[in-house]
C-alpha cells in the first residue's frame, strides 16, 4: 500500500519508493505495477499525475484528483512557478560546500518536440551536508569518496539533476544511465543492495483552488541508514 502524506478535495501526495514507475511507458514495457494504478485503485478513483519522478527515484509525488486541477498544476510544473523542490542524494567524490549548477540540458531522445535539436537552459543549487569513505578500493585509491548532498533544481529538465552532478563530476551513486558502472555495482555489493540513491524530500507549491503554500514532505526511507559509520 501506498503512503499518503497529503489528501484533500483536489490534490493527493504519495511517498513513491524507489523501482516504481509513475505510469506505464514503452522504456519499460515489461513492468506490470504503476504508481497511477496502484493509488487508484488504493482510494478507488481516478488519479492525475502532474510531475513525475524517474523509476528509481523515491520520495514526495502529486497527483490531481480532476482534470482540471492536473491541467492547471501541470502548467506551473513546466514554468517552476510557485513551487519550489529539494533533493537528496549520494554522489561520488566530495563536491564543494555548496555552488550553482548552471548547465544548458539538450532535450533527451523520447522527449523531443521537433526534429531539431534542442537546447535548454537548466540551473541546480546544491549544498553538500556529509562526506564519507568507503572501504572501496576504486582508480588505484584505497578508498571511495561519497557525499551526501542537497538539490534544488530551479528549472525542470528530464533528467536535470543526475546530468548535472555528472557535468561536475559528482554523479549520483546508482545512476545507470549518468553514472559510473563499476562504481556502483562496488558500491551495491558493499552496502547489500542496488538503487539509485535519490530522494525528493520537500515539495513546496501553490494550491490551485486555496491558494496556500502547500509544504509536502517525505523522510528517507531506512536504507539511507546503511550510509551511517557503524
Amino acid at each position: 500500500m501506498l503512503r499518503i502524506l497529503h489528501r484533500d478535495d483536489h490534490l493527493i501526495a504519495i511517498d513513491k519508493p524507489p523501482g516504481l514507475l509513475v505510469h506505464r511507458t514503452g522504456l519499460d514495457a515489461g513492468e506490470t505495477r504503476f504508481a497511477v494504478q496502484l493509488l487508484r485503485d488504493q482510494i478507488g478513483q481516478p488519479v492525475w499525475p502532474v510531475h513525475r519522478l524517474d523509476k528509481g527515484t523515491s520520495g514526495v509525488l502529486l497527483f490531481a484528483l480532476d482534470a482540471g486541477t492536473a491541467s492547471q498544476l501541470g502548467r506551473s510544473f513546466e514554468s517552476g512557478q510557485g513551487l519550489q523542490k529539494t533533493y537528496h542524494a549520494i554522489v561520488r567524490g566530495w563536491p564543494t560546500d555548496a555552488g550553482l549548477i548552471d548547465h544548458p540540458l539538450k532535450r533527451m531522445p523520447d522527449d523531443m518536440r521537433t526534429e531539431r535539436e534542442e537546447v535548454q537552459d537548466a540551473q541546480t543549487r546544491f549544498a553538500t551536508l556529509e562526506r564519507c569513505e568507503l572501504p572501496i578500493s576504486q582508480g588505484g585509491f584505497q578508498a571511495t569518496r561519497c557525499a551526501l548532498v542537497e538539490l534544488q533544481p530551479l528549472t525542470g529538465r528530464r533528467h536535470q539533476l543526475r546530468r548535472h552532478m555528472k557535468h561536475i563530476a559528482h554523479p549520483i551513486i546508482g545512476d545507470a544511465t549518468h553514472g559510473k558502472g563499476p562504481l556502483n555495482r562496488a558500491v551495491a555489493g558493499y552496502l547489500g543492495m542496488q538503487r539509485l540513491w535519490l530522494h525528493a524530500s520537500v515539495l513546496l507549491v501553490t494550491h490551485p483552488v486555496s491558494g496556500a503554500v502547500l509544504a509536502l514532505t517525505a523522510e528517507r526511507d531506512p536504507d539511507w541508514l546503511r550510509w551511517r559509520p557503524a
